[in-house]
C-alpha cells in the first residue's frame, strides 16, 4: 500500500523565469490591413501630388460640354478635363470647373485664353472637322504673362491668331467695317502677309477700331508713314479718265481683305511700333490724296463748268496732283457776270524740285517759293473733256507762254490759282464765227443760179441725145463708132454735173465768200456753160450736115 503522506520531490519542478514587457506587439494577421492602408495612402499622396489647379472657366454658353468627358488640350495635347457646369447666379453664363493636369501649371497665367472647340465653316476657313467624331473640347492658348490665375473668360470662336506666332498687331480705324471681319486677310504687294484678328465699335459709336496682325518677317515693311485701305470685292470706279475695275485677289472678293503700301520715295521711314494707329481709307485712291501734305487752293472759271464733279482729278501732264473738292457759284450784280469758283486740293510734294546733288522732298513752307515762278511762266488750270462717252471734265495744270501775265493771290484764304478758258469754250467761239460768216453768204442767190444752169444744160443734154439717137440710125457703122463716143463723152458730162450737183449741195459748208470752192466751183461752171454750147452748135450743124460725119467739115469760104 503506498503511502500517500509523501512529500513530492520540489527539485524536480522547474524554476519559472520572467522575461520583460515589449513596447511593441502586433500580430500577424494585422499585416496584411496595414499594408494595403500603406499602399493606399502612397497611392493617394501621389494623385494629390500629381493633381494640377482646379480653375474655373465662364462661357456664354455649354454647348458641346459635358463633365467627365470634355477635355481641354493645349496644341491637340490634353491637359486637363472639365469636372462641372453650372449656370451662373445672374443666369447670363455657364462655368466650367476643370481640373488641370501638373504640367499645365505654367499655362495658368493672366492673359491664357480659352475657347470651345466644334466643326465651323466661315468664310472661306473650314475648321474643327475632328471634332464631328471625338466631340467638341475646349482649346487653350498659352499667355505671356507671368501673373498666374486661376479664373478666365472663354470665347466661344477660337482665336485668329496663336500667340506663339512671331510678328506684331496694328490698330486701324475706319468710319466703317465695310465687308471685313474675324480671318480676313491683310495683303502686302497683293501678297497675304497678316489677318484681321478683332473688330470693334468705338465707345462714341462714330467709327470702328480694327485689330490686324502681320506675321514676321513681314511686319518689317509696315512703316510709320504707311497707309491702309480696304481691298474688298471688285472696285469699279467711274470717273474722267473712263472705267477702272481692280480687285485684290479672289479671296478679298470673297472674305474682304486690306491692303497697305509705303510711299516709294520714302522707304527709308522707320518702322511703325505696335501701338501705331493708322487710319483705314476706303480705296487706294483716297490713301494716296492723304500722304504727305495737302494744300487747298481756289480756281475761278468765267465758262461752264457741266461736267466738272466734287472728286475730279487734278491733272499735271498724265499724273493725277489734288482733286476738286467744292464748287459753287458766284454773281456779280454790279458787272452783271456770273463766275465759278472751284475749290481743289493740290498735293505739293507730288510737284517735286529735285536737284543733282541733293533729292529733297518739297516742304509745306516751301510751297510758295515752288508755284510764284511756274505762274511767272505761265503755269495755269484749266476745265479739259477727259471722256467724251461719259462727259465728265477734269482740271488740267500746264504751260501757257502766251497768256496774260498771273500770279497766284496768296492773300485770300484759300489762296486764287490763276485759270485760263478750257479748248471747249474757244472751239465754241470759233463755230459761231463759222456759222455767222455762213449766215452772211448770199446763198440763197447762188443756189438759184445753179439750179437753173443745172435746168438748161439737162435740157441741152437731153437734146443733143435725141440727135445722136437719129444720126445714130440713119450713118454707116463707122460713124457709129463716133456717135457712140460722143455719148460715152455725153454719159461723162452728165456724170460730171451730177458731181456739180453733189457740190452744190455742199455749199453750206462754205466758209467764206472768197473761198476755193466757191472759185473753183465757179470756174467749173462757166466750164460746163462752154461745153453745152458747144455741144448745141455741135447738135444744130450735124442737124443741118449729117454728112460731115463722113465727108468732114466743109471749109468756109
Amino acid at each position: 500500500m503506498t503511502d500517500t503522506t509523501q512529500k513530492p520531490d520540489l527539485s524536480d519542478i522547474p524554476d519559472a523565469v520572467s522575461e520583460p514587457k515589449r513596447r511593441f506587439s502586433i500580430q500577424l494577421v494585422w499585416i496584411i490591413p496595414i499594408v494595403a492602408a500603406l499602399i493606399g495612402l502612397s497611392i493617394a499622396v501621389k494623385s494629390f501630388m500629381d493633381r494640377g489647379e482646379t480653375i474655373t472657366i465662364t462661357f456664354k454658353t455649354g454647348e458641346g460640354m459635358e463633365a467627365g468627358k470634355t477635355k481641354l488640350k493645349y496644341k491637340d495635347v490634353q491637359i486637363g478635363e472639365v469636372k462641372g457646369l453650372a449656370i451662373s447666379k445672374d443666369r447670363s453664363h455657364v462655368v466650367v470647373t476643370a481640373e488641370m493636369s501638373k504640367d499645365a501649371r505654367g499655362l495658368l497665367v493672366k492673359d491664357t485664353r480659352f475657347w470651345v472647340v466644334r466643326a465651323r465653316i466661315s468664310g472661306g476657313n473650314v475648321s474643327g472637322l475632328g471634332t464631328l467624331i471625338g466631340g467638341s473640347y475646349i482649346g487653350v492658348g498659352t499667355g505671356t504673362s507671368t501673373e498666374s490665375r486661376d479664373s478666365f473668360i472663354g470665347t466661344e470662336t477660337p482665336p485668329a491668331v496663336s500667340l506663339d506666332v512671331p510678328g506684331r498687331q496694328f490698330i486701324l480705324h475706319s468710319d466703317d467695317v465695310g465687308s471685313l471681319d474675324t480671318s480676313s486677310p491683310v495683303f502686302y504687294r497683293r501678297m497675304q502677309v497678316g489677318q484681321i484678328i478683332a473688330t470693334d465699335l468705338d465707345q462714341d459709336g462714330k467709327g470702328v477700331t480694327i485689330k490686324a496682325f502681320i506675321r514676321a518677317p513681314y511686319d518689317q515693311y509696315v512703316k510709320s508713314n504707311s497707309f491702309f485701305w480696304h481691298a474688298s470685292g471688285v472696285d469699279v470706279t467711274l470717273n474722267a479718265s473712263g472705267v477702272k475695275i481692280n480687285t485684290e485677289s479672289m479671296v478679298s472678293i470673297l472674305m474682304g481683305g486690306i491692303s497697305f503700301q509705303t510711299p516709294q520715295d520714302r522707304l527709308d521711314a522707320p518702322p511703325a511700333r505696335s501701338d501705331n494707329v493708322f487710319p483705314l481709307f476706303s480705296t487706294k485712291e483716297e490713301a494716296l490724296k492723304h500722304v504727305g501734305t495737302v494744300e487747298t487752293y481756289r480756281l475761278v472759271f468765267k465758262e461752264s463748268v457741266r461736267g466738272l464733279t466734287v472728286g475730279a482729278p487734278v491733272d499735271l501732264r498724265g499724273v493725277t496732283v489734288g482733286e476738286v473738292t467744292k464748287i459753287d457759284v458766284a454773281l456779280d450784280s454790279r458787272n452783271s457776270e456770273i463766275s465759278i469758283p472751284v475749290e481743289i486740293q493740290l498735293y505739293p510734294e507730288r510737284i517735286r524740285a529735285r536737284s543733282r546733288s541733293k533729292s529733297k522732298q518739297v516742304k509745306p513752307q516751301d510751297s510758295r517759293a515752288l508755284l510764284d515762278p511756274l505762274v511767272a511762266h505761265g503755269f495755269r488750270a484749266e476745265v479739259k473733256s477727259g471722256n467724251l462717252l461719259t462727259g465728265q471734265l477734269f482740271i488740267s495744270l500746264d504751260f501757257f507762254p502766251r497768256t496774260p501775265t498771273a500770279k497766284i493771290d496768296w492773300s485770300t484764304d484759300p489762296p486764287v490759282f490763276p485759270t485760263v478758258p478750257g479748248s471747249m469754250e474757244q472751239l465754241q467761239k470759233k463755230l459761231m464765227q463759222i456759222v455767222q460768216k455762213i449766215e452772211k453768204m448770199p446763198l440763197e442767190e447762188i443756189a438759184v443760179d445753179a439750179r437753173k444752169t443745172i435746168l438748161s444744160l439737162d435740157a441741152t443734154l437731153k437734146s443733143a441725145d435725141k440727135l445722136l439717137k437719129n444720126v445714130d440710125g440713119a450713118v454707116i457703122p463707122e460713124a457709129r463708132t463716133v456717135l457712140q463716143e460722143a455719148r460715152q463723152s455725153l454719159e461723162d458730162v452728165r456724170k460730171t454735173l451730177g458731181e456739180a450737183r453733189k457740190t452744190m449741195g455742199g455749199v453750206n459748208q462754205v466758209v467764206a465768200s472768197d473761198a476755193p470752192v466757191q472759185l473753183d466751183l465757179r470756174e467749173t461752171m462757166r466750164e460746163v456753160s462752154r461745153a453745152a454750147q458747144s455741144l448745141r452748135l455741135l447738135g444744130d450743124y450735124l442737124e443741118q450736115h449729117p454728112e460731115s460725119l463722113i465727108r468732114g467739115k466743109r471749109e468756109d469760104k
